[in-house]
């Protein structure tokens, strides 16, 4: 006799699974090394053995004079930074309150740019020019941006987005085939119960 049609439908379930597992390991699979490279380096960034994360140079240094009308908020001179000077900041900082006795005044801090080549702007609330910097960054630096999703611009979001949500689903889609067939007590003596158990512990530690 054939298979019954509960059988069926569980290796017809698993044949997609394993397909989507298949497709998405495809789609992010230049992405995983990009990540996996960046991650690495930057995990070794602290101490004396740190490893190399890239150059970035300052390429200009320009005193901007700000109009009136572009120094009530940063959203204004974020404004004025686009219409007038063509830059469209991507990250808008604002300083703490300072500006008490013995304290810096606060600072907005705008920048942009591409992964490769960036800008920032410094302006201290009320003064009539700001400091724009221009910087260049080496393709390790870039990555290591990107990496951390500075200066990709919204395509490299949406982008990481997709390979975030697949790196789930990557996972799910494993831990869902491997433990197919196996028992309670087989999945705790596997491989995946040791990663398991050594993850828990890791990060039990990390959190303490």
């Amino acid at each position: 006799m054939g298979q019954d049609i509960p059988a069926r439908r569980r290796n017809t379930r698993y044949r997609w699974i394993r397909q989507l597992h298949l497709w998405i390991g495809a789609w992010g699979a230049l992405a995983a090394i990009l990540y996996g490279i960046t991650g690495l380096v930057m995990n070794h960034r602290f101490g004396d053995g740190a490893w190399p994360q890239g150059e970035s140079s300052e390429t200009a240094r320009i005193e901007l004079a700000i109009p009136a009308e572009a120094r009530a908020s940063p959203e204004q001179l974020s404004l004025w930074l686009r219409n007038h000077q063509q830059l469209d900041a991507q990250v808008i900082r604002k300083g703490g309150p300072g500006g008490g006795e013995g304290k810096p005044a606060p600072k907005w801090t705008l920048s942009g740019g591409s992964a490769g080549s960036s800008w920032a702007l410094e302006y201290v609330p009320g003064s009539e020019s700001a400091t724009l910097k221009h910087s260049r960054h080496s393709p390790l630096a870039a990555f290591n941006r990107l990496h951390k999703t500075v200066g990709g611009g919204l395509s490299w979001v949406l982008l990481a987005d997709s390979f975030a949500i697949g790196m789930l689903l990557l996972g799910l889609s494993g831990i869902w085939m491997w433990a197919r067939g196996r028992s309670w007590r087989e999945m705790a003596l596997s491989v995946m119960g040791l990663s398991t158990l050594v993850f828990v512990a890791v990060l039990g530690l990390a959190l303490a």
